[in-house]
């Protein structure tokens, strides 16, 4: 092993370029362990990301991948990667508390399916990572990075904070409404929500399975596409996946586009709550792309499609937090417990209607389809709110969750505060490698321009 590959660790910006450096031969998969638990000593204190994460653990499973690479094995394609695991997914060496004193010490007998995966992969499971109550609202303890008095966002408060505070490359998260993507705008890092059904879901917390789904955190999309082609694919215990050709995300990711791409750029019904920086923002980016970029207009139809989407969740979250509510919930946060008194009073006409209507808000987004390559929107409506008593509001990320789209934050702008402002993309159910593309060209043609005297 070359001397100074602890350095070597330091200088890298990307789980792509780690990975590299260990096929290379530069550093260990233990170095790479050993760099990220000392970050992990530095800064955890103040940012509180992580909910367990234990030292030897780690250490162990990176010394058998050095093993596993000395003895001949083939390497997998995130071999000695550490990744950063949400704590409402389950993990048969580490607690898995769904963020409530209700299900303190609960240790899982088996790995959630997209665990077994990240294994399989030769990754290295750093720890879980902290989540708000059962992945709805009220906070855990994580800080923002980036100024410790302002929310991290949520639900995947410790997986947005332990990627953009450099704790872990990469990190799994869930989102039910906007709990992949407004996280990593507040703090600052790329957010992937890929289609629904595209991960699997077994062995991760249920609260809504008309609405749930996976996505990652990482540097860049480089490495958020990698981590999704070793999640991706089929799984039995899961109905809303099915047997398909892998997507091939990393492979695609970074081929050259025949044309260039245009956008659509949806402002939605919700934007009357966007804040001055955001409406400044998105100004600048449609005078930047020029051509490449269409204010559209949706139908009336989908203005709707909020109410909707809460009919669904908080009819779902009464029923699968049910035991909770009954057996504790005095020990449940006020938020928690009016989401399930107004989710028990949903009528079953109510829900039934709301989930019809998925498809047709799908049906209508998808008109989009064949005139552009996707649609820009913001990911939250502005930087992270000061305080950290609520996690803010996930409203710019309700609509295509409902429509189970693929969504990406690029961590491109910036407040007037200075902090990361997030610019969401939006592709169309299935388009997964062309949303990727697309937000690629588009993070290059950003960066051109701040590059120019």
């Amino acid at each position: 092993m070359v001397q100074g590959g602890l350095a070597d660790v330091g200088r890298c910006e990307s789980a792509a370029a780690l990975l590299a450096l260990m096929t290379e031969g530069r550093i260990s998969a233990e170095e790479v362990a050993r760099a990220f638990l000392a970050r992990v000593e530095e800064v955890e204190g103040e940012v509180r990301a992580w909910a367990a994460i234990e030292p030897d653990l780690v250490l162990r499973q990176a010394r058998a991948c050095d093993e596993y690479r000395r003895c001949g094995g083939e390497p997998g394609p995130l071999h000695g990667l550490p990744v950063g695991v949400k704590d409402i997914i389950d993990t048969a060496d580490l607690p898995t508390e769904l963020g409530t004193p209700l299900h303190a010490g609960r240790r899982p007998s088996h790995d959630a399916v997209v665990v077994t995966r990240l294994r399989q992969a030769g990754a290295v499971i750093m720890g879980k990572t902290v989540t708000t109550e059962m992945a709805t609202y009220a906070p855990g303890p994580t800080r923002n990075p980036h100024d410790p008095s302002r929310t991290p966002g949520g639900s995947s408060s410790g997986s947005a904070a332990a990627v953009a505070a450099g704790m872990v490359p990469l990190a799994l998260g869930t989102q039910t409404n906007g709990s992949v993507i407004r996280p990593a705008a507040f703090c600052g890092v790329v957010g992937f929500k890929p289609s629904y059904g595209l991960l699997p879901r077994s062995g991760v917390l249920r609260q809504s399975p008309a609405l749930d789904q996976l996505g990652v955190f990482a540097a860049s999309l480089e490495d958020a596409a990698l981590l999704v082609d070793v999640l991706a694919g089929c799984d039995d215990g899961d109905p809303a996946t099915r047997p398909q050709a892998p997507m091939r995300l990393h492979r695609g990711w970074a081929r050259p586009l025949p044309m260039a791409p245009r956008f659509a750029l949806v402002r939605t019904a919700y934007w009357e709550h966007a804040d001055a920086d955001t409406r400044d923002a998105f100004g600048e980016l449609q005078a930047l792309l020029g051509d490449a970029v269409e204010e559209v207009r949706l139908p009336p139809l989908l203005d709707d499609a909020w109410a909707w989407h809460r009919s669904i969740m908080e009819a779902d979250i009464a029923r699968h937090y049910r035991h909770e509510y009954e057996r504790g919930g005095d020990v449940l946060s006020a938020g928690l417990r009016r989401q399930i008194e107004r989710g028990r009073e949903v009528r079953a006409v109510d829900y039934a209607d709301a989930i019809d209507r998925i498809a047709a808000v799908v049906a209508g987004l998808d008109e989009l389809r064949e005139r552009f390559d996707a649609i820009l929107t913001p990911a939250a409506p502005g930087t992270a709110p000061a305080g950290c008593d609520s996690t803010g509001d996930p409203g710019f990320c309700t609509l295509w969750t409902l429509a189970g789209m693929p969504a990406v934050n690029l961590p491109l702008m910036h407040g007037a505060d200075g902090l990361p402002l997030g610019l969401q993309v939006v592709g169309y159910r299935g388009g997964d490698a062309r949303l990727l593309a697309g937000a690629r060209w588009l993070e290059q043609r950003i960066c051109a321009a701040e590059d120019r005297p």
